[in-house]
Formats: structure tokens, C-alpha cells, sequence
């Protein structure tokens, strides 16, 4: 075989590795279990990986821009129980007399304010103050989680009504409506990441921040609304998983920020910024919620679903490192 074609197919390997991962897995899940590939499981595998794919979106455009966000998860639990608290109690002013109450659609815009006010705080700390957005999200990790806490009195907010629960549990031409929503988010994504101007200067900024300076890009402005974006689709995810509990649960969204960097990080998308897509985000949310049913399935301890899990990603990372020695 000659170099020229072994260099083919190592750019194809490359190239496609996730999707062949992930076909390698399904193989072997399979093959390990008969209740792998039912119908019932594929769509409960979509159902789970919805929420993960509205928040890894957001982490990609925030990766790409060479951050990182660790308050999705808290922002998702926020945002989630504000638009459960407002639509099931409204806001009430005794001193006024006076009752405030919210249709669906009004409890779910204000859960989207929140969550992309508190992403959009993110990056103005980030980019007016100059802090490492892995320190200024570690801030707000911690804020919103506190916020949750005093908005829910650390109880559960439950009883929303079946027509808030089709949002998480109800199903539009075969398809359930969490699927809908997330083909929705990643459409619009690969648009604004392919198709638009904003998207080329969050490659650019990722690739070489001081060269997009150069160039005339607002280095401030770009960064903020892709915080603000990340922000937002947090909120989505959270609308979805309390739609789908009937409750805003005030530890909900735990760890989700893990899930979304492994999905982002297997997907292909560089931590150095600069590299990577939406759809390869995609694929690698696939491989973690196959790899979580497959585990279920088998009857595998949740520790060692999380041990397993650190090593994929770390064997992820390796793999960029190997396949691109010369970032930094």
C-alpha cells in the first residue's frame, strides 16, 4: 500500500472516528444484550441525550472560543425551577394586592431570561475583568445553585399538569417532543457555526484570539453572546428535563457539565479552541448516552459508570493531543 494511500485512510479514520466509534459500541451493546436494540430502548436513548445535546451545543461554541463552562448545569436547575415556580404559583405582592400568573409559554420565556442573563454575566465577568472562564463559570456554578435553593426552599416543585409535561414526555408525528426540540437547537447551531458571520468569528477568535483582534473583530461582544447562547440553551435543557419529572427538582442538573464536555470533547471539538462542529458534538452525545444505556442494561454499578466514563474522556483528549501535537 503506498504512503499516499495509507495517508488516506488515516485521514478518513480521522475523519470519522466518532461515527465509527460509536457503530463499534452499538455492535458490541448488542451483542451483549437483546434489549439493546428495541425500539422502546432507541427512543428512551434519544429521550435522554436531548437535554445533553441543547447544553453540549451551547459548551461547543463556548469551546470553540477557547473557554469552558461549568455553570450549565446550575443554570439548567435555575432556570428549570423559576419557569416551574412562576407557571404552577405566579408572583404574588400582598403589600399590592396584586397576583401575577403565567401561561406555559410565559413560565418558559422567563426560564430562557434567566438562563441567558446568567450566561450573558458570564461573559461580561469573563471579558471585562479579564478572568479565566473556567474560574468566573466556577463562580456562577455555584451562584446559581444557590439561587435554586432559595427559589425552591430546597424542596421540589412538583404537579405541573400534563400539558407542561408534553414537553419532556409527549410524542408529535412518532417522534417524542424532546427529539423535536433538539433537532430544532442543532439545526440552528450548524446554521449560525456554517452559514453566518458570527460563526466564522467564533472560529477565528478560538483559532488565534490576538489575530481576530487584529483583524477588527469585537473579541467582548462575540464572547458574551456566545455565553449568553450557552446560557440559553442550558435553560432549554432545564425546561425539558422538569417538563419530563413533572417537578424542578433543586439538585437537578448535577454533573451535566461533565456529560456535556465529554459529548464535546469526544465529538471532535479541540479544548484549545478553534477546531471542531456541531454534528460531531452530536455524535458524541450519542456515544455517551449509549454508553450509559448499554451500562444500565448490563447491570454495571453506577461507580463504575463514572470511572468508565473518566476514561473515555480521557482517551478522547489523548487522542486530540496525538492527533494534534502542535496546539497549544
Amino acid at each position: 500500500m503506498t504512503d499516499f494511500a495509507k495517508g488516506n485512510i488515516g485521514n478518513i479514520l480521522k475523519k470519522f472516528q466518532s461515527i465509527i466509534a460509536l457503530l463499534v459500541l452499538c455492535i458490541v451493546l448488542a451483542l451483549m444484550s437483546d434489549k439493546f436494540l428495541t425500539s422502546e430502548n432507541m427512543w428512551n436513548i434519544m429521550r435522554q441525550i436531548s437535554i445533553n445535546v441543547c447544553i453540549s451545543v451551547g459548551m461547543t461554541l463556548v469551546i470553540l472560543t477557547r473557554g469552558i463552562d461549568l455553570s450549565v448545569g446550575s443554570i439548567l436547575a435555575f432556570s428549570g425551577a423559576v419557569a416551574a415556580g412562576l407557571y404552577k404559583s405566579g408572583i404574588e405582592i400582598p403589600s399590592m394586592d396584586l397576583y401575577i400568573g403565567f401561561t406555559i409559554l410565559g413560565a418558559i420565556l422567563a426560564g430562557f431570561s434567566v438562563g441567558g442573563t446568567l450566561g450573558a454575566f458570564n461573559g461580561w465577568v469573563i471579558t471585562r475583568f479579564k478572568i479565566p472562564s473556567f474560574v468566573a463559570t466556577l463562580a456562577m456554578l455555584t451562584i446559581a445553585r444557590g439561587a435554586t435553593m432559595l427559589w425552591t426552599g430546597g424542596f421540589p416543585i412538583t404537579g405541573l399538569g400534563s400539558n407542561f409535561a408534553f414537553i419532556g414526555t409527549g410524542w408529535f408525528l412518532g417522534i417524542p417532543m424532546p427529539v423535536w426540540i433538539t433537532i430544532v437547537v442543532v439545526i440552528i447551531a450548524m446554521i449560525i457555526t456554517n452559514r453566518t458571520k458570527f460563526g466564522r468569528y467564533i472560529y477565528a477568535i478560538g483559532g488565534n484570539e490576538s489575530a481576530a483582534r487584529l483583524s477588527g473583530i469585537n473579541i467582548s461582544k462575540i464572547k458574551i453572546w456566545v455565553y449568553t447562547i450557552a446560557g440559553l440553551l442550558a435553560a432549554v435543557g432545564g425546561i425539558i428535563l422538569t417538563s419530563r419529572l413533572d417537578s424542578a427538582q433543586p439538585n437537578a442538573g448535577l454533573t451535566y457539565e461533565l456529560d456535556s464536555i465529554a459529548a464535546v470533547v469526544i465529538g471532535g471539538t479541540s479544548l484549545s479552541g478553534g477546531r471542531g462542529s456541531i454534528i460531531g458534538t452530536v455524535q458524541g452525545a450519542l456515544i455517551i448516552g449509549v454508553l450509559n444505556s448499554g451500562l444500565v442494561l448490563l447491570n454495571v454499578s453506577p461507580f463504575w459508570q463514572q470511572i468508565i466514563k473518566g476514561f473515555v474522556i480521557l482517551f478522547a483528549v489523548i487522542m486530540d493531543r496525538i492527533n494534534h501535537p502542535n496546539e497549544e
